[in-house]
């Protein structure tokens, strides 16, 4: 869920000087606005990995807005008094009034990721005290807060630079404990339990914001833009009481993102590609003869792309390795009037394979965060809500044995374009091109911004993305096949290891 904190996002001095006063004069205005109306409270969680500026960001905050009207509550181990009362107890007692802002360092997350990267809390016992914590947020929420939850986020070779430029500045090296170095040796420790609760408790109420805390100009006018944008939109809202508002899903301000960063120039010449996928295809076909595949696990694949990406041809390269009658190919277009009146995800439980079998979907449930959203097919709330969904709905795949693996290929614009008219030029292609295919180039933009929110939002430990370099067909091909096979084989593996 952190591919999009890792880019090395950066804004020059300059720009920051330049911004920095009309958005103070701005997150003023919205807080006397809020102060003045006293209809909600904001609630600010500020969470993540040591030396990644969440103390700066606090200070920063303090010194843009009025500094009466917000309290910082910090919260270390539980005292006896609070052990001797229901877990919330003292975060209950620590609310803001509504009009006024409570920023949570360390918050009702802190003590269970903490208790499990130690090991004195199991995954069950995570998982119910998650459950409820997700119950208490939907209760703030629906009482009318404003809950932000910002998650701030360094590469483990970035945290060490970090830790050490801190340590060099008179004016910071306190900052820099024994702790924080001791906390470094469990950083991948705290990168799997931190994936696995910002994706548990990433629902449409409090969505996480994860934020690259690398560069200290980047990170600040992001938070600044965040809180801004949302105390805006709740403002907005005049008389509309409990309705969930979502932060804002923001364009980084480097126009960085995870399609922008693909080198979409790779290629493989014929010679390579034709010995390369034979050899994933052997591979492939292997693997869905092991008998532990056939006896305890089974295979979903899922395709999502840009429009005349490749999709089709990836998924007969793949098919064309395996006896016909192991796998299906489950296309997804709009739901029928059966569908429609049941929950979303019911059509694609229906296709779910048994244990030894594969399932491939050319599109998927993936459309309420992308053709939904983007078309206006469905409400704001629905596909906010639809990332924990899905999250949930995969994480159960897992826990059932089931390997689940999904790409994401992607093309530029030109070449899209290209593949069009070729389409149309074609006879026997010109049923892959319709007038909606071109409406969607027009909304080029949209749909990149909900590809990269997709990616952060449901790129988890159990089912994370692949990105596809697809501009070459050949290239892309064979990238899906292997990382079918990788994919499969740790699997098959962790079952080993298990023994």
């Amino acid at each position: 869920m952190f591919e999009s904190a890792e880019l090395g996002h950066v804004i020059d001095k300059e720009t920051f000087k330049r911004e920095v006063p009309k958005l103070r004069a701005a997150l003023l205005d919205a807080q006397y606005d809020m102060l003045e109306k006293k209809e909600f409270p904001v609630v600010v969680l500020i969470s993540g990995v040591d030396g990644s500026g969440k103390g700066e960001t606090i200070n920063l905050l303090y010194s843009w807005m009025d500094p009466r009207h917000i309290s910082t509550l910090a919260f270390s181990a539980p005292s006896d008094e609070e052990r001797s009362r229901p877990y919330m107890w003292r975060y209950w007692r620590a609310l803001p009034p509504q009009g006024k802002i409570g920023i949570f360092a360390g918050s009702w997350y802190s003590q269970p990721i903490a208790d499990s990267i130690v090991g004195t809390m199991t995954n069950a016992d995570m998982d119910e005290r998650l459950d409820d914590i997700n119950r208490f947020e939907v209760m703030l929420v629906n009482e009318g807060a404003l809950v932000l939850k910002l998650w701030f986020h360094l590469s483990k070779d970035g945290q060490k630079q970090r830790l050490k430029a801190l340590e060099k500045n008179p004016r910071t090296a306190w900052r820099v404990t024994k702790d924080s170095y001791e906390r470094l040796k469990t950083y991948d420790k705290l990168q799997q339990v931190a994936g696995h609760v910002l994706r548990v408790t990433n629902t449409a109420h409090a969505p996480w914001i994860i934020v690259e805390g690398t560069n200290d100009e980047y990170r600040s006018l992001t938070v600044g833009r965040i809180v801004l944008d949302a105390l805006q939109r709740r403002l907005q809202q005049q008389g509309r009481q409990h309705v969930p508002v979502a932060p804002p899903i923001l364009h980084a301000i480097d126009q960085k993102n995870v399609l922008t960063e693909l080198d979409l120039g790779k290629h493989l010449l014929k010679r390579d590609y034709e010995r390369e996928l034979a050899k994933y295809q052997g591979r492939f076909f292997e693997l869905m003869r092991d008998p532990r595949f056939l006896e305890k696990r089974s295979l979903v694949v899922v395709f999502e792309g840009s429009d005349a990406a490749g999709k089709g041809g990836a998924i007969r390269r793949m098919v064309s390795a395996i006896d016909a009658r192991q796998y299906q190919i489950i296309p997804i277009a709009a739901p029928t009037s059966e569908e429609r009146v049941q929950p979303y995800l019911w059509r694609f439980w229906r296709h779910l394979p048994r244990t030894g079998r594969v399932a491939i979907f050319d599109r998927s449930w993936y459309g309420r965060v992308l053709v939904e959203r983007v078309e206006g097919f469905c409400t704001e709330a629905d596909w906010l809500r639809a990332y924990a969904e899905i999250n949930d709905f995969e994480h159960q795949l897992a826990d059932a044995g089931v390997v689940v693996v999904k790409f994401w290929l992607q093309i530029s614009a030109d070449e899209q374009l290209r593949r069009f008219e070729e389409r149309q030029a074609m006879d026997f292609k010109r049923f892959k091109i319709t007038d909606e295919d071109w409406r969607n180039r027009e909304k080029w933009d949209d749909y990149v911004t909900a590809v990269c929110d997709m990616v952060d939002r449901t790129s988890t430990g159990l089912a994370p993305w692949t990105l596809v370099e697809a501009n070459d067909k050949n290239f892309a091909r064979v990238k899906v096949l292997q990382t079918v096979c990788e994919s499969v084989e740790q699997a098959l593996k962790r079952n080993h290891n298990k023994k």
